[in-house]
């Protein structure tokens, strides 16, 4: 939660006041909306420091901060985290283990996560780059529907790596 003034810590001279019920009451000196706020037995809490001038409200500083960090909590929730997942493959994969690669692939991309595609070279594989290629160029084309390329291949060491992103 963002730092809030209350009470005595609020500094403009002048201030717009908002009752406990919500209804406009005035701009008034800073000394009198804090006495108005202490005889309803509330705080006097900045809503809007940024107006001019500022506006304040009387109410349960408690019961506001509360609130707002359940308010906070629950849009924390709510949020989707992104991962980055990694798939490992080798150029000469047989179609079953690319079936199932691929259907891995599909579910992180619906679920929102980004993929890393890493085909490793081993021995002489490495001589023929443009079979990896070809992999990850299907790959690609079996996934459009649901994913878009984010970084497109490229070699590192002895392996391809390619990232692809959900639409």
């Amino acid at each position: 939660m963002k730092y809030v003034r209350v009470n005595e810590r609020i500094l403009a001279p002048t201030v717009r006041l908002i009752g406990p019920d919500g209804s406009q009451m005035g701009i008034f000196p800073q000394k009198k909306a804090l006495q108005k706020a202490e005889e309803a037995d509330l705080d006097l809490v900045e809503v809007a420091p940024q107006a001019k001038p500022p506006v304040c409200r009387i109410m349960d500083f408690a019961k506001y901060r509360y609130e707002q960090e359940k308010r906070e909590r629950e849009l924390k929730r709510h949020k989707r985290h992104s991962q980055l997942k990694e798939i490992r493959m080798r150029p000469n994969i047989e179609s079953h283990d690319y079936e199932v690669k691929l259907k891995h692939i599909k579910e992180f991309l619906s679920k929102g996560h980004k993929v890393r595609i890493r085909m490793f070279f081993r021995g002489r594989e490495i001589t023929h780059k443009e079979i990896g290629k070809r992999v990850l160029e299907k790959i690609v084309q079996d996934t459009e529907k649901i994913g878009k390329v984010d970084r497109d291949s490229q070699m590192m060491g002895k392996a391809m790596i390619m990232t692809l992103g959900p639409k």
